[in-house]
């Protein structure tokens, strides 16, 4: 998506200046930081003087000026403000049979700082209710963190395992503004550490696996507070200084006001030994006496002594399989289940078999095949009985032993072939809904092969680019999921196609290590598939992530491996694009007479084909050859052709690429004034189609414009800029750039 473009204009007189971000009389700032004490100052010729003191707060484009002569244009193209992340899910509003927890936990705030902020780990059983502490006590010392509140389910227990820390890193830095986010682990972990720095915010960790899974998520910032809960004791976060604290059962009373906050107290007023009794059997367990309190709840009239009963009988039956408290909220969930309506309970069943933690109407539906408002029907009724928790947006979620208990279910009530259906069903489901997504964001990519058992149920229309972007960002840990179980069951069709209609949301998006993953599992099915398209198409685009992944000589492996297969199968123009690629990789690698080989070959083929588009991108590249090996005169030759080429086919985002590079390539010859003008054209160019990278890029090259002029505050200006551009898409320039920057001050 391009982000819109506000222009404020003041013009007086006859004389026109342009004031660009950074320059004198412009104050820009990160839109995600605070400047608690400023003093900034402006000395004019003509004695006019600017300052801004005391507590203050710029966010954005600034510009102060006792006159104004001339005209002053500042296009601010720095995205919209987000909101303070408050991520928290929702938490009961009276935490009942918890004082000592909280007590601990406020004892704790209150002692001395530790070093790297704080780590405190809730340990307990299932359905004890850990995530509910965890997520009220951090509500209720909201003010202790300003900055936002975090959280990540890290799915110890999840059927497609947990979470992987690089899509959590992910969530937390797009929710400060952070559009890309490193595919590497410890660059994800290193920026997200960078971004919190100085913020002061609580962070939820909920059902985490491993110490390490949870130690690459700690912010390290001092005034941070890291909540993790865990069923199983983390004992490798000792070393990280973390405090344990265990979450155990809730003494009787506590459980009986639990009990009449879901049924009236008239009622167990007027069945004290029946709610006694059903309290004893949920063995003091919040997630039991919940669900069996929705039982009761839901039979107004019936008496509690029913629910007593039933609580007993399936407490006799499941004796066997008690552990850590599981019993208790089996046999409460065998209760409630036995009282369901026949579609209902189905419904319960078929979730339960499925793949993914989150469930909409959409894959409800799509599930059990039905309407969309019965789906919507279904999910509410379980919700109202306690068999799924209500989720922001519409979405549903599984306690995890409500989500054995329905997968057993179905096993023991549905035959294998009605599970399978039901799976596959929502596996199309999500192939529909992401290659509707693609034809609207990428047409020229949609062009594979989609094959569905039956026509899906409920198909996705998306009306512009950012609602279906929208819809790959919520999707995309349901997308994953789905794609690892067809991987496992071996449906291998489904695994490549899925794959392969994502793509839009490797491209913008940027989850490096989801595109890798899909791509590695998306290719070893097009490959048992035998579908030998499919293998080069997925060969091409996942050397792309992994080039976008920073893993070079993989993605060179990648091409060569496509370059093979385009050629067995007779296609010249996957032909050329697997070369194109080849000699991006080889560049980047410094193996430049080999990435001009690769280069001028597809060149070739493009010309043959009649493709001036790539034409035109091919020579973009050679030209960038040029320039890193010195040949400004050739460099020059072929970017001058790639803006010929571009302009005809009216492509001026990648005309403003070449006329950067072109730039830089004057900029090294000596050309300064020609050099400026097509960077500062390159730059306007960038602004207007909203394209940060390169909008970073030609003002770094301008900054070395400047260097090459003897011009080093400029210089230092221009780089500064550059750098706090590349930060905010996480580029790996920024800490090439950071490094240059201090070799500059350096030198003075």
């Amino acid at each position: 998506m391009r982000s819109s473009t506000r222009r404020r204009r003041a013009s007086a007189g006859r004389r026109s200046s342009h004031l660009p971000v950074g320059d004198a009389g412009g104050c820009r700032t990160s839109p995600t930081r605070s400047y608690r004490s400023i003093q900034w100052r402006n000395e004019h010729v003509e004695g006019h003087r600017n300052s801004v003191t005391g507590q203050a707060k710029i966010e954005g484009v600034a510009l102060q000026a006792g006159d104004i002569r001339g005209g002053v244009h500042i296009h601010s193209h720095a995205p919209a403000l987000l909101p303070v992340p408050q991520q928290l899910p929702p938490a009961p509003a009276r935490l009942l049979g918890r004082e000592r927890e909280l007590a601990m936990l406020d004892r704790e705030l209150e002692s001395a700082l530790p070093q790297g902020g704080r780590c405190l780990v809730l340990i307990g059983p299932a359905g004890v209710g850990k995530s509910a502490l965890a997520g009220s006590w951090l509500r209720s010392r909201a003010e202790e963190f300003p900055d936002g509140l975090f959280y990540a389910d890290l799915r110890s227990h999840a059927p497609g395992g947990p979470t992987d820390p690089v899509e959590v890193l992910g969530a937390f830095l797009r929710a400060l503004g952070l559009a890309r986010v490193p595919g590497e682990l410890h660059e994800a972990a290193a920026l997200w550490r960078s971004a919190t720095a100085s913020r002061r915010i609580g962070v939820l960790l909920d059902s985490a696996a491993t110490a390490a899974q949870v130690r690459a998520l700690l912010p390290g910032a001092e005034r941070s507070v890291t909540v993790v809960t865990s069923r199983t004791r983390l004992g490798g976060l000792f070393m990280d200084g973390a405090g344990f604290f265990p979450v155990g059962l809730i003494d009787p009373v506590a459980a009986t006001e639990l009990l009449a906050q879901r049924v009236g107290a008239d009622r167990i007023a007027a069945e004290p030994i029946a709610a006694e009794q059903v309290v004893s059997r949920c063995a003091g367990l919040p997630l039991a006496i919940c669900v069996a309190g929705a039982r009761m709840a839901s039979r107004p009239r019936q008496p509690l002594a029913a629910t007593a009963e039933a609580l007993r009988r399936e407490a006799d039956r499941l004796a066997a399989l008690r552990m850590d408290g599981e019993m208790a909220v089996r046999g409460a969930l065998d209760a409630s289940y036995g009282l369901l309506d026949r579609a209902t309970a189905r419904l319960y069943r078929m979730l339960g078999q499925l793949p993914v933690l989150d469930f909409t109407p959409e894959t409800a539906g799509a599930a059990v095949e039905v309407s969309l408002d019965e789906a919507d029907g279904g999910l509410d009724a379980l919700a109202g009985a306690h068999l799924l928790e209500e989720r922001a947006g519409g979405r549903y979620r599984f306690h995890d032993l409500v989500r054995l208990h329905a997968g057993e279910r179905g096993r023991a009530e549905d035959t294998p072939e009605q599970c399978e259906a039901a799976v596959r069903r929502v596996g199309e489901h999500y192939l529909a809904a992401a290659t509707a997504a693609e034809a609207l964001i990428m047409p020229s990519h949609r062009s594979l092969a989609r094959d569905y058992h039956q026509p899906p149920l409920h198909a996705a229309e998306f009306e512009e680019e950012g609602e279906a972007l929208g819809w790959f960002d919520r999707e995309r840990d349901q997308l994953s999921a789905v794609l690892r179980d067809a991987a496992r069951s071996r449906r291998y069709t489904l695994v490549w196609q899925l794959a392969d209609a994502m793509q839009p949301m490797f491209i913008r998006l940027k989850p490096h290590a989801m595109q890798v993953e899909s791509h590695a599992l998306g290719l070893d099915a097009a490959r048992k598939a035998g579908d030998r398209i499919a293998e080069q198409r997925l060969l091409t685009s996942g050397g792309q992530g992994l080039r976008s992944a920073g893993r070079i000589g993989e993605s060179a492996q990648w091409y060569a491996q496509a370059l093979v297969v385009a050629r067995g199968n007779g296609d010249r123009r996957a032909e050329a694009q697997a070369l194109t690629g080849l000699g991006h990789a080889h560049r980047i690698l410094g193996e430049f007479d080999s990435a001009r080989a690769r280069f001028a070959q597809a060149l070739v083929l493009r010309e043959a084909l009649g493709y001036r588009r790539g034409v035109g991108l091919i020579r973009i590249a050679l030209g960038e050859v040029a320039v890193d090996v010195g040949d400004e005169a050739e460099a020059v030759r072929q970017l001058s052709a790639a803006i010929a080429d571009l302009t005809s086919v009216d492509d001026p985002y990648e005309v403003c690429r070449a006329r950067a590079i072109r730039g830089r390539a004057h900029t090294l010859a000596g050309r300064y004034e020609q050099a400026g003008a097509e960077l500062e054209t390159a730059r306007a160019g960038f602004d207007t189609a909203g394209s940060t990278h390169w909008r970073a890029r030609s003002t770094e090259w301008l900054g070395e414009l400047a260097l090459a002029q003897g011009e080093s505050d400029l210089a230092r200006e221009r780089f500064t800029v550059a750098h706090e551009l590349y930060l905010s898409v996480a580029a790996p320039d920024t800490a090439r750039l950071a490094r240059r920057m201090a070799d500059l001050d350096g030198r003075d």
